[in-house]
């Protein structure tokens, strides 16, 4: 049986590092999806791109957190909530597009 020494050493340079949350970031729509869930920090920008050739929107289920339109093909942005927590969003054109945003 082989032992570990027992010592531990903590990582280089990963202090603080898991914990990091974007100032912005990004949602691409893809394939009539948003993506994974978003982190973002309080009151950052939210790029919006819209690869689809359809119009999409990324509109909060609470109805008015956030709410943007975006064209096909093109780009739009809108400011996360102010109040840390997790925003679903939904497609107002498509019912079955649902995505999450947590602001930390």
């Amino acid at each position: 049986m082989q032992m570990s020494s027992g010592a531990s050493t903590p990582a280089s340079g990963s202090a603080g590092v898991s914990s990091a949350v974007p100032a912005a970031a990004a949602i691409t729509i893809r394939d009539f999806s948003f993506g994974p869930p978003l982190e973002v920090r309080p009151g950052a920008t939210v790029t919006v791109t819209n690869a689809d050739g359809a119009e999409h929107t990324v509109t909060a289920d609470d109805g008015a957190a956030f709410n943007v339109d975006v064209q096909g093909g093109a780009t739009a942005s809108f400011t996360a909530p102010a109040t840390p927590g997790t925003y679903t969003f939904h497609c107002t054109f498509h019912p079955s597009m649902h995505g999450t945003l947590t602001v930390k």
